[in-house]
C-alpha cells in the first residue's frame, strides 16, 4: 500500500487503529435466529416491514438464494462457524456437543482464525446453539463465554396461546415490557459499546440476535402493528404430502403442530406474533446500524448478516424447521465489503451459510484453510450476476440430504425414496416429480452433488434443547 493510500485507511477509520491494523479490515457479523424470508427484500411474506433489513440489504449484496447446512440451529451453526459440512462432521441434531465430534474436536472456528491472523475476536447474543456454547472461539463474550444470551421476560400466564403441552411453542405479547429489559435490547447495547472502543487490533465482532426465535413474546406494541383482521396467511395444499416419502411426511408431523395449531384457532395469531418477533428484531438491528455508522468501524468493517435456517407457518402442513423444503433451508445473507460490492447488488446464485466462512477469510486477506467445504462468494460479491456452477446441500439427519440448484430442488432420503420439483414452475414444492421418468437425467446430475460421505451420528447429550 503506497503513502497516500495507508493516510486514506487511517482518515477512514478515525485515527483510532494501530499500524498492525491499518491494512487489514474488521469484521462485523450479525446472526439472526429461526429467521426465513420474511422480510421486505426478500418478499416471503406481502405484510412483514422490516425497514433496517432492508437499509442493510441496499447497502449489500443480498443473496437472495442461500441456504443453509442443515434445517436446525447446532448443525447449521456449527457447519458455518466450522466450514464443515453435517455429513463429514456427523452433527446432525441439537442435541450434539458438535466440539466431540472428531471431525471438529480441533478445528479452527471462525472467530479463531482471525484471532490466529491479528484479530480481536468478540461476541454477544446467540452466535452457536444455546447448549454448547464454545468458550475458546472468543477473546471475549456477552453475557458471558458459557451464557451466550441473556433472558428474556415471559409472560405471567404461559402458554399465553393456550396451547398446553408444547414447551416454548407459545406466542403472545408482554404487556407493560420495556424494550429495555429483553435479551437482545441487552446485546445491542454491548456492542454499541465495543464497537466505539479502541481494541489496538482489527476487530472480528459477532452479535447474535434470538428473535424472532421461539417463544414469540415480544412488547405489546409490535403485535399492535400486525392487526389480525389484515393477516395473510401462507398458502398451503390440503393434499401437499400426498406424493411425499414417508420419511418427509414424518418429518412434517402434520397431526403434530399443524393441527394443534389448527384445533385452537391460533393460526393467524401465531403468523401475527411471528412477524411482531420480526419486526422487533428489526428495530434492534436498526439501534446496532445505527450506532455502527456512527462508529469508527463504519468505512473500514466488511459487515455479514445471516440466519441460521428458515422456518415453517403451515406450508406444507408443518411448522418450526426441521424439514428439507424451502421454508426450512432457505436463509437470509447479505455482505457489504470495502471497496468490492455495489450498494443494492442482488445474487440470484444458490448458495449456502457453509460459504460464509471461507468468504470472510478471502475478504480479510487470511489464509485459506484445506478442510473447508465451501466455496468463497468474493466474485459474487464483485459481479452478483457473475457465473456460479455451484449446488448447495441441506442435511437433517444422517443421509437425509437435500440439492438446491437455481432451478431444481432435489430430495434423497436415507431409504433411497426421492422428492424433486421444478422450481421454475412450482415454486411452492407442490408436486413432486421424482416418479416421473422423463426427469431420471436431471434426477441424475443432481444426484451428484450429495455427499460423498455420511459420518456416524456423532456423540448425543442427554436433555440438550431440541426446539
Amino acid at each position: 500500500m503506497n503513502t497516500l493510500s495507508r493516510r486514506g485507511f487511517l482518515a477512514m477509520s478515525g485515527g483510532l487503529l494501530t499500524a498492525q491494523s491499518q491494512t487489514k479490515p474488521h469484521v462485523l457479523m450479525i446472526c439472526v435466529d429461526d429467521l426465513n424470508d420474511w422480510i421486505g427484500c426478500l418478499g416471503g411474506n406481502p405484510d412483514s416491514v422490516t425497514p433496517n433489513f432492508d437499509r442493510l440489504a441496499k447497502q449489500s449484496v443480498l443473496f437472495t438464494n442461500a441456504h443453509c447446512a442443515a434445517p436446525l440451529c447446532n448443525p447449521s451453526r456449527a457447519a458455518l462457524m466450522t466450514g464443515i459440512h453435517p455429513a463429514t462432521s456427523g452433527i446432525y441434531q441439537n442435541s450434539q456437543p458438535w466440539r466431540k465430534s472428531p471431525a471438529l474436536a480441533n478445528a479452527r472456528t471462525l472467530p479463531q482464525h482471525f484471532s490466529d491472523n491479528g484479530y480481536k475476536s468478540i461476541g454477544g447474543g446467540k452466535t452457536y446453539h444455546d447448549a454448547f456454547p464454545d468458550p475458546d472461539s472468543w477473546h471475549e463474550y456477552f453475557p458471558s463465554k458459557t451464557k451466550q444470551k441473556p433472558v428474556d421476560p415471559v409472560p405471567a400466564k404461559q402458554p399465553a396461546n393456550g396451547i398446553a403441552g408444547t414447551a416454548n411453542f407459545d406466542w403472545g405479547p408482554l404487556d407493560n415490557t420495556a424494550e429495555s429489559n429483553m435479551g437482545d435490547h441487552k446485546v445491542v447495547d454491548w456492542a454499541i459499546g465495543e464497537m466505539n472502543k479502541n481494541h489496538g487490533k482489527p476487530l472480528f465482532i459477532a452479535v447474535g440476535l434470538y428473535k424472532p426465535h421461539l417463544p414469540w413474546h415480544v412488547p405489546q406494541k409490535y403485535f399492535d402493528m400486525y392487526p389480525l383482521s389484515k393477516i395473510t396467511l401462507p398458502k398451503i395444499n390440503g393434499d401437499d404430502l400426498d406424493d411425499v416419502p414417508p420419511i418427509g411426511v414424518k418429518f412434517a408431523k402434520p397431526k403434530g403442530d399443524h393441527k394443534s395449531v389448527t384445533d385452537h384457532g391460533q393460526w393467524k395469531q401465531a403468523v401475527q406474533a411471528y412477524l411482531a418477533a420480526i419486526r422487533y428484531c428489526d428495530t434492534e438491528l436498526g439501534r446496532l446500524l445505527d450506532a455502527f455508522e456512527k462508529s469508527p468501524l463504519a468505512k473500514n468493517t466488511i459487515v455479514c448478516l445471516w440466519s441460521d435456517h428458515g422456518w415453517h407457518l403451515g406450508e406444507k402442513l408443518h411448522w418450526r424447521k426441521f424439514s428439507l423444503w424451502e421454508e426450512a433451508t432457505h436463509n437470509v445473507l447479505m455482505m457489504r465489503a470495502p471497496g468490492l460490492t455495489q450498494p443494492g447488488g442482488r445474487c440470484d446464485r444458490t448458495v449456502g451459510l457453509i460459504d460464509v466462512y471461507p468468504t470472510l477469510a478471502d475478504l480479510a486477506g487470511l489464509p485459506a484453510k484445506r478442510e473447508w467445504e465451501g466455496k468463497s462468494l468474493k466474485p459474487l460479491l464483485a459481479n452478483p450476476k457473475a457465473k456460479w456452477d455451484h449446488a448447495t446441500v441441506c442435511t437433517y439427519g444422517k443421509d437425509n440430504h437435500g440439492v438446491r440448484t437455481e432451478d431444481w430442488r432435489y430430495i434423497r432420503y436415507s431409504d433411497g425414496t426421492e422428492e424433486l420439483y421444478d422450481r421454475r414452475k412450482d415454486p411452492l414444492e407442490w408436486k413432486n416429480l421424482a416418479k416421473d421418468p422423463q426427469y431420471g437425467k436431471t434426477k441424475t446430475e443432481l444426484a451428484r452433488w450429495l455427499p460423498k460421505v455420511n459420518a456416524v451420528e456423532s456423540v448425543v447429550q442427554r436433555g440438550a434443547a431440541e426446539n
